[in-house]
């Protein structure tokens, strides 16, 4: 109730939420979604997480929904407020992540009249929906639940994604006429493939002695299905967003590995492919032209998939697990793949592994000593840098499709705010950040956060005075002019005592993994741990792109 006795659309907001399923949310308090936030606070059911942004905050409820299964809630501000949040939602946009993004609105006399209206911005709608996957508006109180329940049904279903709702401040606090006597939320319809189109692929997979799954975001929860498919006979490999799908110590899975050149040379040996839940994207195919085994098959939940970036024998129109379990009823126990299949598939992954720890080495070595400290139960949450895009999102291996969480969109410091959403929402994981000192400086207001929240996350900071990868294009594109990549640095031994976290500085190898496992056991609210590049070296190879 609120303080007047009268039950609002703040109220109904927040009562929706809760008979959804949330029981976190993220956001910025402002004085356009104060009675949102004041009927969030009178209930008390929902645990609400106070981001210092709303980049961070929509990053947070982002993170939050990839590694618990649930759906995010990012509160915002509007106008400029709502603008900040999105990259962020573009962020969720490309990794398919079902949250909901709930900002306020001038008061609705004032909307869309160009009055001049504290936090009024042109159009703001349309720069939601072109961020989101869907934006809707508020209009009244007596249509906001309908509104709430269409936009959860949309982020929730695949292909999922972030959907934003504004409400204006007015309607917030209107007070309700009755109160409804069904809060729950709408079905979720899922793509049911046709059983014709499965049993004409499985017809067609039947006699394949050597075929592959590719299993990308839309399938990372399909893990059980597919591993029908490996045991039937099945090679496995994914994309970074879809890792985990099967445990990566599974020697049946190449991972990551889709564009070492002796992994498009195995590719040539397989005589199927089938696509389930991937865009195969630009970075992630060498823009299209790596050659994947044929027949190529695809499976996807949006039929928009057919046809984009390789043209495909089939199409099958379905749910990831749906098709995948219909096909390993059909498939399990008729096949009669290639014995040496695996072993020849494992021989393919251990040389690219080999050659990519040449490639960052001596950075290998504090890949092998992170995996060696950090066991089975943890978050790896990463951004753009240097370690990641090259060792971080492929030789630390991940076991389980809600483990890991990484800038899918490209975008630069989203991993702090990330990595406070992972550990908010798996307080039994340790959550592992992997930042570089140039991303978390774009997002170094949430650093507080992280210790307020008591998250217990571990910063990984990888020092190299700068932009790394800048410097390394500069050097093979520019003819080794750089120009505009070097950073002051703060002494994050000195940021890190201001905030309250416990900090380790790591400027050797030598017995690291000792060190780091200590690090890991006895975590403080939040620790930084800093890796000096500069004492520690340069890679063996320098990176500068995707393909390693």
């Amino acid at each position: 109730m609120s303080t007047n006795n009268q039950t609002t659309v703040g109220d109904l907001l927040a009562a929706f939420l809760e008979a959804a399923g949330a029981v976190t949310a993220f956001g910025v308090l402002s004085v356009h979604n104060m009675p949102l936030l004041d009927a969030v606070s009178r209930r008390n059911r929902l645990r609400y997480v106070c981001a210092r942004g709303e980049a961070g905050a929509v990053n947070m409820a982002d993170a939050y929904a990839r590694t618990t299964g649930r759906f995010g809630v990012a509160f915002t501000s509007t106008g400029a407020g709502a603008g900040n949040a999105c990259g962020a939602l573009i962020e969720a946009s490309t990794a398919g992540t079902p949250l909901l993004h709930i900002t306020g609105q001038v008061e609705s006399t004032y909307l869309d009249r160009d009055w001049g209206d504290v936090h009024e911005a042109k159009d703001q709608l349309s720069m939601l929906d072109a961020a989101s996957k869907a934006a809707f508006r508020v209009r009244s109180a007596d249509t906001a639940l309908g509104v709430f329940r269409e936009a959860l049904r949309l982020a929730l279903t695949a292909p999922t994604g972030p959907v934003s709702i504004e409400i204006p401040i007015d309607i917030q606090g209107t007070a309700l006429s009755h109160w409804p006597a069904d809060l729950s939320p709408l079905p979720v319809a899922r793509a049911v493939p046709d059983a014709a189109a499965l049993d004409a692929l499985a017809n067609a997979l039947r006699n394949a002695r050597r075929p592959m799954l590719w299993m990308g975001g839309g399938a990372r929860f399909a893990g059980a299905a597919a591993q029908r498919l490996l045991d039937a006979g099945f090679g496995l490999v994914t994309s970074i967003q879809g890792r985990g799908v099967v445990d990566e110590n599974d020697a049946r899975t190449l991972g990551t590995f889709n564009l070492q050149p002796g992994v498009e040379k195995f590719y040539q040996t397989c005589d199927a492919m089938v696509v389930v839940g991937s865009r195969l994207r630009v970075p992630e195919t060498a823009r299209h032209t790596l050659k994947l085994p044929r027949p190529l098959y695809r499976i996807d939940a949006d039929a928009r998939a057919d046809g984009k970036g390789y043209v495909v024998e089939q199409f099958l129109h379905g749910d990831a697990t749906l098709a995948l379990e219909g096909l390993a009823d059909r498939l399990v126990g008729t096949m009669q793949t290639d014995p040496a299949f695996h072993a020849e598939l494992a021989e393919t992954r251990a040389r690219a592994e080999a050659r990519l720890r040449a490639n960052v080495a001596p950075y290998d070595q504090l890949c092998a000593a992170l995996q060696g400290a950090a066991g089975q139960n943890f978050n790896w949450v990463r951004d753009v840098t240097i370690s990641n895009g090259t060792w971080g999102n492929r030789l630390f291996r991940v076991p389980g499709a809600r483990q890991a969480a990484h800038a899918a969109g490209g975008g630069i410091g989203q991993c702090l705010s990330m990595a406070i959403g992972a550990a908010v929402g798996c307080p039994d994981r340790v959550t592992l950040a992997l930042v570089g000192d140039g991303g978390l400086a774009l997002n170094a207001a949430e650093l507080p956060t992280a210790v307020q929240e008591n998250t217990g996350l571990v910063l990984l900071v990888m020092n190299d005075l700068g932009y790394g990868i800048l410097r390394n294009l500069a050097d093979a594109q520019f003819g080794g002019r750089r120009f505009y990549s070097d950073l002051h640095t703060p002494d994050f031994g000195k940021l890190a005592d201001a905030y309250g976290y416990r900090y380790h500085r790591i400027s050797s190898f030598e017995g690291l993994e000792a060190r780091l496992r200590d690090i890991i056991a006895t975590r403080g609210a939040a620790t930084m741990v800093e890796f000096d590049m500069t004492a520690l070296g340069p890679f063996a190879q320098p990176f500068s792109g995707p393909k390693i």
